[in-house]
């Protein structure tokens, strides 16, 4: 499913004003940012919004790759040029002719691949490896990565030529966490269509405490890493009918083992439930003692009501049951 560019923050909006700029100009383009940031969702922007919006636009993860294939698979090669090559292999280049070509993880790339990509940025022509018939090439390069280009160059890991003429302007992707209003509007995003994958008929929210937890995590992963933690509650609710109550950020933690007692009455016990002198009503007795041992877990469990659940020794849709009988949701 094709994603989308979502966003009204500042710094959001600031970069697709930029993208729209930068589109009908026919140069090179740089885009850097954190991974998980849409580094391919932006170059597929500046693609249809260019003139060639209706040419190739070709990818390549440059990281995916070792040397002498990222080679062909960009210029092509010529049958025999190398074991295994039985006949002539059009390469991204060729393919991408009058369009766009994304190269994604760019500092990857090694040295004399580099210097081959300087050379069709300045000539406009290539060769296929193991050919000597020169190719011209009409394609704009639009070249992705999370690395700090400059100081490769200083360190002569990429070639400065290359990066100066690849830096006729340079976009810039903002991480999740400088992009905070975002967060809900990509959150109910993802969690509606991860209902619809699912044929939920509905979605209800996050709880308070979910809402918080989305703001305040650091997001290494940025908008790809949010995507999964949505998408994990929502396949993980127990009740899809109400809002999301819990978020796995980790899907490598162990799961949290209890060692608060399980079964009611040690519960009660520790809740300091006490009976009243007889004669009483026992009805009312038992509606206040059951909304205090609810309200005691809960607060036990810092409003996590699974947690709460288990406290009390009931699932959580016993436990949820219990809420509603008492008008606590």
């Amino acid at each position: 499913m094709q994603q989308t560019l979502i966003g009204q923050s500042s710094p959001f909006l600031a970069v697709l004003d930029k993208v729209s700029r930068l589109a009908p100009i026919e140069r090179p383009v740089l885009i850097i940012g954190d991974r998980g940031t849409g580094k391919e969702l932006i170059a597929q922007r500046l693609h249809y919004l260019s003139r060639r919006w209706d040419k190739p636009l070709i990818s390549l993860n440059c990281a995916a790759l070792s040397e002498g294939v990222v080679d062909s698979e960009l210029f092509g090669h010529e049958a025999g040029s190398f074991s295994g090559a039985t006949g002539k292999h059009q390469g991204r280049f060729e393919r991408a002719e009058s369009g766009s070509l994304f190269l994604d993880e760019l500092a990857t790339t090694p040295l004399s691949v580099q210097e081959k990509l300087l050379r069709v940025i300045e000539y406009g022509e290539y060769e296929r490896v193991g050919g000597s018939r020169i190719l011209q090439s009409d394609v704009r390069l639009i070249c992705a990565t999370n690395a700090d280009l400059p100081e490769l160059a200083e360190q002569q890991k990429f070639r400065a030529d290359l990066l100066d003429r690849l830096a006729f302007d340079v976009v810039l992707l903002p991480s999740l966490k400088e992009r905070l209003e975002d967060i809900p509007l990509l959150a109910e995003h993802f969690a509606l269509r991860m209902c619809q994958e699912l044929g939920l008929p509905l979605f209800n929210g996050f709880s308070a405490q979910c809402q918080q937890q989305l703001l305040d995590y650091t997001w290494p992963g940025n908008v790809r890493e949010l995507k999964n933690v949505i998408e994990r509650a929502i396949y993980l609710n127990p009740e899809p009918d109400t809002p999301i109550q819990e978020l796995v950020f980790d899907p490598f933690a162990k799961p949290n083992v209890t060692t608060e007692p399980t079964d009611k009455v040690s519960v009660e016990q520790k809740a300091e439930v006490t009976i009243a002198s007889l004669p009483l009503d026992y009805k009312k007795w038992q509606h206040d003692q059951d909304i205090e041992l609810l309200n005691k877990a809960l607060q036990e469990a810092q409003h996590n009501q699974k947690k709460a659940a288990g406290l009390l020794g009931l699932s959580y849709h016993q436990f949820r049951g219990m809420l509603r009988k008492y008008k606590m949701v």
